[in-house]
Protein backbone atom coordinates (compact mmCIF):
# COMPACT_ATOMS: atom_id res chain seq x y z
CA UNK A 1 0.00 0.00 0.00
CA UNK A 2 1.20 3.56 -0.78
CA UNK A 3 2.50 5.74 1.89
CA UNK A 4 1.09 9.34 2.10
CA UNK A 5 4.32 10.88 1.41
CA UNK A 6 3.98 9.36 -2.18
CA UNK A 7 0.60 11.94 -2.97
CA UNK A 8 2.07 15.05 -3.65
CA UNK A 9 0.54 18.11 -4.05
CA UNK A 10 -1.38 19.26 -6.84
CA UNK A 11 -1.00 22.42 -8.82
CA UNK A 12 -3.11 24.81 -8.08
CA UNK A 13 -4.53 25.40 -10.97
CA UNK A 14 -6.21 22.05 -11.03
CA UNK A 15 -9.93 21.46 -10.56
CA UNK A 16 -11.28 21.61 -7.31
CA UNK A 17 -14.11 19.25 -7.23
CA UNK A 18 -17.09 19.36 -4.34
CA UNK A 19 -18.81 15.86 -4.16
CA UNK A 20 -21.99 17.19 -2.02
CA UNK A 21 -24.39 14.23 -0.55
CA UNK A 22 -27.77 15.01 -0.90
CA UNK A 23 -30.05 12.00 -1.90
CA UNK A 24 -31.51 11.61 1.93
CA UNK A 25 -35.01 12.02 2.58
CA UNK A 26 -34.79 13.63 6.04
CA UNK A 27 -37.29 12.04 7.86
CA UNK A 28 -36.24 13.10 11.02
CA UNK A 29 -36.26 16.80 10.13
CA UNK A 30 -39.86 16.29 8.24
CA UNK A 31 -41.83 18.34 6.03
CA UNK A 32 -43.11 18.04 2.91
CA UNK A 33 -39.60 18.39 0.32
CA UNK A 34 -36.28 16.54 0.74
CA UNK A 35 -34.12 17.59 3.47
CA UNK A 36 -31.64 19.16 1.13
CA UNK A 37 -34.77 21.15 -0.79
CA UNK A 38 -35.72 22.50 2.47
CA UNK A 39 -35.35 26.36 2.37
CA UNK A 40 -32.98 28.10 5.87
CA UNK A 41 -34.09 31.77 5.77
CA UNK A 42 -35.33 31.67 1.79
CA UNK A 43 -32.50 29.50 0.23
CA UNK A 44 -32.26 25.80 0.49
CA UNK A 45 -29.94 23.59 2.50
CA UNK A 46 -28.27 22.36 -0.98
CA UNK A 47 -27.82 25.73 -2.21
CA UNK A 48 -26.08 27.20 0.77
CA UNK A 49 -24.17 24.09 0.65
CA UNK A 50 -23.31 25.02 -3.04
CA UNK A 51 -22.77 28.63 -2.07
CA UNK A 52 -19.98 27.58 0.68
CA UNK A 53 -17.75 25.62 -1.22
CA UNK A 54 -17.44 27.47 -3.87
CA UNK A 55 -16.62 30.54 -1.85
CA UNK A 56 -13.98 28.71 -0.15
CA UNK A 57 -12.28 27.29 -3.23
CA UNK A 58 -14.77 24.88 -5.52
CA UNK A 59 -14.14 24.92 -9.00
CA UNK A 60 -17.27 22.58 -9.44
CA UNK A 61 -19.59 20.36 -8.13
CA UNK A 62 -21.10 17.52 -8.49
CA UNK A 63 -24.47 16.99 -6.16
CA UNK A 64 -25.86 13.13 -5.52
CA UNK A 65 -29.35 13.12 -5.64
CA UNK A 66 -32.55 10.65 -5.49
CA UNK A 67 -34.36 9.19 -8.88
CA UNK A 68 -36.59 11.61 -10.30
CA UNK A 69 -35.70 14.78 -8.75
CA UNK A 70 -32.98 16.50 -10.58
CA UNK A 71 -36.04 19.59 -12.33
CA UNK A 72 -36.19 20.22 -8.63
CA UNK A 73 -32.40 20.66 -7.63
CA UNK A 74 -31.56 22.71 -10.93
CA UNK A 75 -34.62 24.76 -9.94
CA UNK A 76 -33.11 25.28 -6.61
CA UNK A 77 -29.18 25.53 -7.49
CA UNK A 78 -30.43 27.88 -10.95
CA UNK A 79 -27.92 30.61 -9.18
CA UNK A 80 -24.73 28.67 -8.36
CA UNK A 81 -21.89 30.27 -10.31
CA UNK A 82 -19.65 27.09 -11.29
CA UNK A 83 -20.15 23.79 -13.54
CA UNK A 84 -23.36 21.38 -11.43
CA UNK A 85 -23.49 17.65 -12.29
CA UNK A 86 -25.16 15.29 -10.99
CA UNK A 87 -25.23 11.60 -10.23
CA UNK A 88 -28.06 9.13 -8.15
CA UNK A 89 -27.75 8.06 -4.59
CA UNK A 90 -26.91 4.70 -3.71
CA UNK A 91 -28.69 2.43 -0.85
CA UNK A 92 -25.39 3.76 1.43
CA UNK A 93 -23.89 7.29 1.92
CA UNK A 94 -20.67 5.50 1.04
CA UNK A 95 -22.49 4.16 -2.05
CA UNK A 96 -23.66 7.80 -2.74
CA UNK A 97 -20.07 8.79 -2.56
CA UNK A 98 -18.55 6.17 -4.82
CA UNK A 99 -21.34 7.58 -7.48
CA UNK A 100 -20.64 10.93 -7.07
CA UNK A 101 -16.86 10.23 -7.69
CA UNK A 102 -17.41 8.34 -10.56
CA UNK A 103 -18.65 11.31 -12.56
CA UNK A 104 -14.96 12.86 -12.42
CA UNK A 105 -14.34 10.51 -14.87
CA UNK A 106 -16.89 10.81 -17.43
CA UNK A 107 -16.30 14.58 -17.25
CA UNK A 108 -13.15 15.70 -19.46
CA UNK A 109 -12.43 18.83 -17.49
CA UNK A 110 -12.44 16.84 -14.34
CA UNK A 111 -10.51 14.40 -15.26
CA UNK A 112 -7.56 16.29 -13.88
CA UNK A 113 -8.92 16.60 -11.03
CA UNK A 114 -6.91 15.79 -7.76
CA UNK A 115 -8.63 17.22 -5.15
CA UNK A 116 -12.15 15.88 -3.62
CA UNK A 117 -14.27 17.55 -0.78
CA UNK A 118 -17.21 15.68 0.57
CA UNK A 119 -19.71 17.68 1.76
CA UNK A 120 -23.00 16.84 3.51
CA UNK A 121 -25.78 18.98 2.39
CA UNK A 122 -27.06 18.93 5.36
CA UNK A 123 -24.10 21.14 7.06
CA UNK A 124 -24.93 23.88 4.82
CA UNK A 125 -23.93 27.05 6.95
CA UNK A 126 -19.99 25.93 7.02
CA UNK A 127 -18.05 28.93 6.48
CA UNK A 128 -16.45 29.26 3.56
CA UNK A 129 -12.59 30.04 5.42
CA UNK A 130 -13.34 26.23 7.21
CA UNK A 131 -13.61 24.89 2.89
CA UNK A 132 -10.49 26.60 1.97
CA UNK A 133 -8.11 25.06 4.92
CA UNK A 134 -9.33 21.86 3.75
CA UNK A 135 -8.67 22.35 0.70
CA UNK A 136 -5.23 24.11 1.12
CA UNK A 137 -4.01 21.07 3.42
CA UNK A 138 -4.90 18.38 0.86
CA UNK A 139 -3.18 20.67 -1.76
CA UNK A 140 0.16 21.24 0.51
CA UNK A 141 -0.12 16.79 0.65
CA UNK A 142 -1.98 15.25 3.10
CA UNK A 143 -3.80 12.32 2.16
CA UNK A 144 -7.22 13.02 4.00
CA UNK A 145 -8.43 16.02 5.93
CA UNK A 146 -11.63 16.60 7.95
CA UNK A 147 -12.72 19.72 10.34
CA UNK A 148 -13.41 19.24 14.03
CA UNK A 149 -14.83 21.04 16.83
CA UNK A 150 -13.80 20.09 20.47
CA UNK A 151 -16.61 18.22 22.09
CA UNK A 152 -17.72 20.60 25.30
CA UNK A 153 -20.45 18.48 26.57
CA UNK A 154 -19.53 15.97 29.21
CA UNK A 155 -19.99 12.39 28.24
CA UNK A 156 -20.97 9.21 30.04
CA UNK A 157 -20.40 5.68 29.25
CA UNK A 158 -23.47 3.34 29.37
CA UNK A 159 -22.71 0.15 30.85
CA UNK A 160 -25.81 -1.21 30.91
CA UNK A 161 -25.86 -1.22 26.65
CA UNK A 162 -22.70 -3.44 26.76
CA UNK A 163 -24.20 -5.59 29.42
CA UNK A 164 -23.18 -4.42 32.63
CA UNK A 165 -24.45 -1.84 35.28
CA UNK A 166 -24.17 2.04 35.79
CA UNK A 167 -21.78 4.35 34.51
CA UNK A 168 -18.63 5.93 33.94
CA UNK A 169 -17.69 9.28 32.79
CA UNK A 170 -15.26 9.46 29.60
CA UNK A 171 -12.29 11.79 29.02
CA UNK A 172 -13.45 14.61 26.74
CA UNK A 173 -10.08 16.37 26.41
CA UNK A 174 -9.17 14.11 23.08
CA UNK A 175 -12.88 13.86 21.47
CA UNK A 176 -13.50 15.53 18.64
CA UNK A 177 -16.97 15.94 16.62
CA UNK A 178 -16.42 15.46 12.97
CA UNK A 179 -17.64 17.98 10.16
CA UNK A 180 -17.72 18.39 6.66
CA UNK A 181 -16.31 19.28 4.12
CA UNK A 182 -13.86 16.34 4.42
CA UNK A 183 -10.87 17.09 1.79
CA UNK A 184 -9.04 13.99 0.38
CA UNK A 185 -6.25 12.98 -2.92
CA UNK A 186 -8.47 11.64 -4.72
CA UNK A 187 -7.07 8.83 -5.81
CA UNK A 188 -6.27 8.31 -2.26
CA UNK A 189 -10.36 8.41 -1.70
CA UNK A 190 -11.10 6.34 -4.89
CA UNK A 191 -8.57 3.12 -3.61
CA UNK A 192 -10.13 3.42 -0.11
CA UNK A 193 -13.85 2.96 -1.52
CA UNK A 194 -12.73 0.51 -3.70
CA UNK A 195 -10.93 -1.71 -0.57
CA UNK A 196 -14.43 -0.76 1.27
CA UNK A 197 -16.00 -3.11 -1.03
CA UNK A 198 -13.26 -5.64 -1.27
CA UNK A 199 -13.52 -5.87 2.58
CA UNK A 200 -17.28 -5.41 2.93
CA UNK A 201 -16.70 -2.85 5.16
CA UNK A 202 -19.72 0.08 6.23
CA UNK A 203 -18.62 2.83 7.66
CA UNK A 204 -20.07 6.79 8.34
CA UNK A 205 -18.08 9.32 6.57
CA UNK A 206 -14.86 9.08 3.66
CA UNK A 207 -12.15 9.73 6.55
CA UNK A 208 -12.93 6.44 8.03
CA UNK A 209 -12.62 4.85 4.60
CA UNK A 210 -9.23 6.29 3.81
CA UNK A 211 -8.63 5.01 7.59
CA UNK A 212 -9.01 2.15 7.09
CA UNK A 213 -6.96 1.99 3.81
CA UNK A 214 -4.19 3.05 5.81
CA UNK A 215 -3.92 6.54 5.71
CA UNK A 216 -3.52 9.20 8.27
CA UNK A 217 -6.67 11.76 9.17
CA UNK A 218 -5.33 15.30 9.56
CA UNK A 219 -7.35 17.31 11.80
CA UNK A 220 -8.54 21.18 10.63
CA UNK A 221 -10.43 23.27 12.89
CA UNK A 222 -14.21 23.71 11.84
CA UNK A 223 -17.26 25.87 13.01
CA UNK A 224 -19.81 25.51 15.57
CA UNK A 225 -22.00 27.26 12.88
CA UNK A 226 -21.42 24.20 10.52
CA UNK A 227 -24.02 21.80 12.46
CA UNK A 228 -25.91 19.37 10.51
CA UNK A 229 -29.45 20.04 10.44
CA UNK A 230 -31.20 16.99 11.31
CA UNK A 231 -34.23 18.00 13.52
CA UNK A 232 -36.51 21.09 13.85
CA UNK A 233 -34.80 22.68 16.51
CA UNK A 234 -31.57 22.53 14.44
CA UNK A 235 -33.51 24.67 11.46
CA UNK A 236 -34.38 27.42 14.34
CA UNK A 237 -30.71 27.45 15.29
CA UNK A 238 -29.64 27.75 11.21
CA UNK A 239 -32.20 30.43 11.31
CA UNK A 240 -30.99 32.31 13.62
CA UNK A 241 -27.29 32.27 12.48
CA UNK A 242 -28.52 33.49 9.03
CA UNK A 243 -29.92 36.01 10.46
CA UNK A 244 -26.79 37.06 12.02
CA UNK A 245 -24.90 36.64 8.62
CA UNK A 246 -27.70 38.42 6.55
CA UNK A 247 -29.18 41.16 8.55
CA UNK A 248 -32.80 42.62 6.37
CA UNK A 249 -31.77 45.51 4.88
Amino acid sequence: MPSDDQFLPPDQGLPVVGVIVAAGSGVRLGGSVPKALRQVNGRSLVARSCDALVAGGCTDLVVVIADGLQPDFEAALGGVTVPVHYALGGDRRQDSVVNGLDVLARVPELEACRVVLVHDAARALVPPAVVATVISTVQAGAAAVIPVVPMIDSVRRDHVISGGHGSSIVDRSELRLVQTPQGFDRQVLLDSHARAVELALEVTDDAAVCEANGHDVVLVAGSRDALKITEPHDVLVAEAICREREPVR
